[in-house]
């Protein structure tokens, strides 16, 4: 996905940077990271308090092959309904920051 993509998706946030990680991209608001750009799919930051509003929307948190278990990790799929929805997105965008702010501290 483009740099211009990702700064739309995530536009209600204001200023975003995107950094290149893994292979991937990194997208980080006022210095934090709250989503990450793997293999063109956009992945939010979720944590205990907002993953079972994640899951209950249809989002799937990402795992990667670990010595031949999963390994879950704190990043959500973004719900599909928010690709047609600009309020929907910008709901989910918020939700991310803030589970990232917490993770934060």
């Amino acid at each position: 996905m483009d740099n211009a993509a990702i700064e739309e998706m995530f536009e209600t946030l204001g200023l975003i940077t995107i950094r290149r990680m893994f292979g991937g991209k990194g997208i980080y608001c006022e210095g934090i990271i709250l989503a990450l750009e793997v293999d063109g799919e956009i992945l939010l930051k979720g944590d205990a308090e907002s993953a079972s509003e994640l899951e209950e929307a249809g989002a799937r948190q990402w795992a990667y092959d670990g010595k031949g278990k999963p390994v879950k990790m704190p990043y959500w799929s973004i719900p599909e309904a928010a690709y047609d929805d600009p309020d929907e997105m910008a709901r989910w965008v918020k939700l991310a920051f803030a589970a990232a702010r917490r993770a934060k501290k």
